[in-house]
């Protein structure tokens, strides 16, 4: 027997369920360790860091398109030092463009973007860059760079330049999401 409400009911849970399915935080689940949160994609792991250069507290990358990953580096800052106190966020943005066309991995480095965003009463730089290697290989870069509790944290994302065009949305939500606590 047809019942229009339970049909009704059914139809509005589908269009929500593909509505959301096509949103830029499909696809994402929580990372959260009492220091720090933020949203990343499903099928991406944790890559051990034991090794890493000294800051790096955590990388996931996707276990499919190896090469694409989020980092979080953290370094201590002295005390009273602030975001604002480093520059605005172009020139915190340029300086970190600077420092890695300096990288002796000679890649071209080109600052698309840097803004401001307050969230939980801490601001955030926001900065974009595109990364060019010397075998050609193009990368897509987007970090969120906070002071928080004396200690500098910069989360980056990096992804082949030939998927940022259909995932900058979810990439964008996913640097975005990152919050220090």
């Amino acid at each position: 027997m047809f019942r229009p409400v339970r049909f009704l009911g059914f139809l509005l849970a589908v269009i929500l369920c593909c509505t959301g399915c096509t949103s830029a935080i499909a696809g994402l689940q929580p990372y959260h360790n009492g220091q720090y949160q933020f949203l990343y994609p499903r099928g991406w792991v944790a890559v051990d860091v034991q090794n890493a250069s000294p800051g790096v507290a955590l990388v996931l990358r996707d276990m499919v398109e190896r090469t694409e990953n989020v980092s979080l580096i953290i370094s201590d800052v002295p005390a009273g030092q602030s975001l604002a106190s480093l520059g605005t966020p172009t020139e915190v943005g340029y300086r970190f463009f600077q420092e890695a066309k300096e990288n002796p991995l000679k890649r071209q480095v080109e600052f698309i973007n840097a803004d401001a965003a307050e969230n939980a009463g801490e601001t955030y730089y926001r900065l974009e860059y595109a990364v060019t290697f010397p075998d050609g290989q193009q990368r897509h870069n987007l970090a969120d760079v906070v002071i928080h509790n004396q200690k500098l944290y910069t989360f980056n994302l990096s992804t082949p330049e030939r998927r940022w065009q259909r995932w900058s949305d979810r990439f964008q939500a996913v640097v975005n999401s990152f919050q220090v606590l």
